[in-house]
């Protein structure tokens, strides 16, 4: 007598038969599909780890400051309660003052460097940064203009950027100011080929390997943060602009608008030829090509003849673009040591 082959199986294999009958009725759901492996070193895009800044180093350049730093400082104190950092600073770089600002930083909580003199706001930046601990640097002036409850939006939105910049959009000051930060800005974006809604905000969020690593190119004046904006933009770092609304100072500013105005544009076309010098080059020799031309045609039409006037503007059309091609290669090399550096 042949033997059941249904009793022939062990108890367990009765059950697993017995639920893979039930499965093919639709009685109960089928097994998901496991999902396949990733790549080795490649983490699935719902577990890649978003990077959170735990490290911050607070850079303020006063200078005779006492009426604004008080109040400032104690701002800071507030918002720095409710933000999450592992460490945290506050360096107060006192540009020669000649009141109370390095007794009054001290006694709001921060580290006090002083200047014995003025060496001017670009310097007072550049020692900051060389001094800050942390991985980020927050740049604010201390004149009180830059508030600091915009600090939680700006670190939310440094995730994923090297840079973000509180950008003021041609608002906030006195007129001529704005007229001229406008103009700044335009310049600055054709040269950069990027858009500028703030080219000379102060108040900015950046990477402190990056800071340390362009601190050599800033000036010591005001026109820091054109350089520093320009620099980021043109070595191919990403920089993020954050809106906000500048606030009244008191006190008299220390910027004066001829003299600072005019060395925006040099400090401009500085960068310029340092990281993109075809974007000047280039256009100058087109300009020289064209008027070559130009008065070449008029002369050949009106006097039948090739003046040396025509010869020299060509000649400068060719120079100007020569160089602007061995420009273009030193800025190569010379961009290749930053990115070693600035990570």
């Amino acid at each position: 007598m042949s033997a059941d082959p249904e009793a022939l199986l062990s108890p367990v294999s009765q059950a697993e038969n017995a639920l893979v009958g039930l499965m093919a009725a639709g009685e109960l759901p089928l097994p998901k599909a496991e999902a396949a492996p990733a790549a080795p070193g490649v983490e699935p895009p719902d577990t890649v780890p978003v990077e959170r800044i735990t490290s911050l180093s607070i850079v303020m350049p006063a200078r005779n400051e006492e009426l604004n730093l008080p109040g400032l400082l104690a701002e800071i104190q507030e918002v720095l309660a409710g933000v999450d950092l592992e460490f945290c600073e506050v360096l107060v770089i006192d540009d020669g003052s000649t009141d109370k600002t390095p007794a009054i930083a001290r006694a709001g909580g921060a580290r006090a460097i002083t200047h014995p003199q003025s060496l001017g706001n670009g310097a007072a930046v550049k020692r900051g940064i060389r001094e800050a601990k942390g991985e980020w640097i927050l740049l604010l002036d201390g004149d009180g203009q830059h508030p600091p409850q915009e600090l939680p939006a700006m670190i939310a939105a440094a995730r994923g950027h090297d840079m973000v910049v509180a950008s003021r959009g041609g608002r906030g000051g006195a007129f001529h100011r704005n007229v001229a930060n406008q103009i700044y800005s335009r310049f600055a974006s054709y040269v950069s080929g990027k858009h500028i809604p703030d080219l000379t905000s102060g108040y900015r969020l950046v990477r402190a390997s990056i800071a340390k690593s362009l601190v050599f190119l800033l000036p010591n004046t005001f026109s820091y943060p054109t350089t520093i904006t320009m620099s980021m933009l043109r070595g191919g770092w990403s920089v993020a602009f954050h809106p906000f609304t500048v606030r009244e100072r008191q006190g008299k500013s220390h910027i004066r608008l001829v003299s600072d105005g005019s060395r925006f544009f040099l400090i401009i076309l500085r960068i310029a030829t340092m990281f993109a010098p075809l974007r000047v080059f280039l256009p100058t020799s087109f300009l020289f090509a064209v008027l070559g031309i130009g008065w070449y045609a008029f002369t050949y039409f009106t006097t039948g003849r090739f003046t040396n006037m025509a010869v020299t503007l060509l000649g400068q059309a060719t120079l100007m673009f020569a160089l602007g091609l061995i420009a273009e290669q030193i800025a190569a090399l010379r961009f290749q040591n930053l990115s070693r550096d600035g990570k």
